[in-house]
């Protein structure tokens, strides 16, 4: 009778290691990415950096606009203004290739910087909290509100410099 209840026990300590809750936090990324500064720092930074070829590229379409008029107005110089154009479209090309290079090097490069900043601030929210794990919002099914942890992720990510 003694081995069976000590069996009894032992299996009941054992079941209740196994129903261990872990300690979990939810945050929602999409809010954590609206609200970063450092994302909106860096979109800033981006567009002003490619402001001068993005006017420039501007300018040139009205150039190509007008040689296309003056080309449909005048029989003579056929030759001259295709020329033109030609070069204009090549600069055109040339530049926005340039660009496109610019914002997907720049764009990947964030993203990289930014996935960092947020398991990094997603790391400190789970040691803080004594937390077994964090999840993004989106993956979980159902959860209680009282473990999201959302506005203190972006606090964190914001903090990190």
């Amino acid at each position: 009778m003694k081995k069976i209840s000590y069996a009894l026990l032992g299996l009941s300590l054992g079941l209740t290691g196994l129903t261990h809750a872990a300690g979990y936090g939810v945050v929602d990324i999409e809010k954590v990415v609206e609200s970063s500064t450092y994302l909106k720092q860096q979109n800033a930074s981006l567009e002003q950096s490619i402001k001068p070829q993005t006017t420039k590229l501007e300018q040139i379409t009205k150039e190509i606009e007008a040689l296309k008029q003056k080309a449909q107005a005048q029989g003579a110089n056929v030759q001259q203004i295709n020329a033109q154009y030609q070069a204009k479209v090549n600069e055109f090309q040339t530049i926005q290739q340039g660009v496109q290079t610019k914002v997907q090097s720049t764009i990947q490069s964030t993203n990289t910087a930014f996935e960092t900043r947020v398991k990094q601030a997603a790391e400190q929210l789970r040691q803080e909290n004594s937390l077994d794990l964090v999840l993004n919002k989106n993956s979980a099914i159902a959860f209680d509100s009282k473990y999201d942890l959302t506005a203190k992720m972006i606090q964190k990510v914001n903090a990190i410099k």
